[in-house]
């Protein structure tokens, strides 16, 4: 069981990697400005953050583990290229449809995910207060959606999609890394999940893209650069370390602030706004976080 100290340091982390990633939706709406597609914006951003996984690999390629096995290895590749991958590309494509602080409400969906995987494939009971905190994060969700729908159109819908689609497969990295990084070390889990997610854009852009990734203005590459580093590689690490320290579900609980950060920054430097609809059903969403927290807690 974790000491008190520990889980605060792991809650504190968590928070921290959480704001992060939510500044990655902000930055690549900003870059979409350019005219840059979704999977050359993915591109930029594995290509300036793979030398920092490969480095941090090396450093790390004897940090201590549990006894692994083969099929522990082929698990890491799995969850690499469906976690990182599939999940980020997924959510680059939804960027494109709709804005950065409905893509964060829309990818809250999946604390609550992770809750349902840990007991379909963990065993992991899910009490009461949990399934109400679900159901009252899904009602502040379609709440919100639905708003937009009316001002945006149908292209939140297709958007949404992909977003949901991003969520579904970020969920069962957190789930897969939970049990994982004990066997790998948290280092080492996190930088051979995200090479194999890098390598999987390489191969994409290869064989599907015909852009000419050199012909675009200095503040794309500054944007992809910053991705790279403060939205991936920097809160990828904290994430596994706060997984580590408080568990998946848990950590499920922290993600709580992800919405909120992200809908602060887009207001910033995007000029978006929140109907009153939707802000009620951000407070939905965030409240039913709460509710789990509570329990712990407790």
């Amino acid at each position: 069981m974790n000491s008190k100290p520990s889980f605060v340091y792991g809650l504190l982390l968590g928070v921290l990697g959480i704001v992060l990633f939510s500044s990655k939706a902000v930055m690549v709406k900003l870059a979409y400005r350019y005219n840059i597609d979704a999977l050359s914006m993915l591109l930029l951003r594995m290509l300036f953050a793979f030398p920092f996984y490969v480095v941090i690999a090396y450093i790390y390629r004897n940090e201590k583990q549990e006894i692994t096995k083969r099929k522990d290895y082929l698990w890491l590749v799995f969850f690499g290229f469906v976690g990182y991958y599939l999940a980020s590309y997924f959510d680059f494509v939804g960027l494109t449809y709709i804005k950065a602080s409905l893509e964060r409400i829309i990818l809250f969906i999946y604390p609550t995910i992770v809750l349902l995987f840990n007991k379909l494939f963990l065993k992991k009971a899910i009490t009461k207060l949990q399934k109400l905190a679900i159901l009252i994060t899904y009602v502040g969700i379609v709440i919100t959606f639905g708003s937009e729908v009316s001002i945006s159109g149908s292209d939140t819908y297709l958007g949404g999609f992909f977003v949901l689609l991003s969520a579904v497969t970020y969920a069962s990295y957190l789930v897969g890394s939970g049990w994982l990084i004990p066997k790998f070390g948290v280092m080492r889990f996190t930088a051979f999940a995200m090479l194999v997610s890098c390598l999987c854009v390489f191969v994409h852009y290869g064989v599907f893209s015909r852009v000419d990734l050199l012909n675009y203005p200095w503040q794309v590459y500054a944007l992809g650069l910053a991705i790279a580093v403060f939205a991936t590689v920097i809160p990828s690490f904290l994430v596994s370390i706060s997984i580590k320290l408080i568990n998946s579900s848990n950590f499920a609980v922290v993600a709580g602030v992800g919405p909120i950060s992200t809908i602060i920054l887009a207001v910033m430097f995007l000029n978006e706004s929140l109907t009153m609809l939707q802000v009620v059903g951000t407070l939905v969403v965030i409240s039913g976080i709460l509710l789990i927290s509570k329990q712990k807690e407790n």
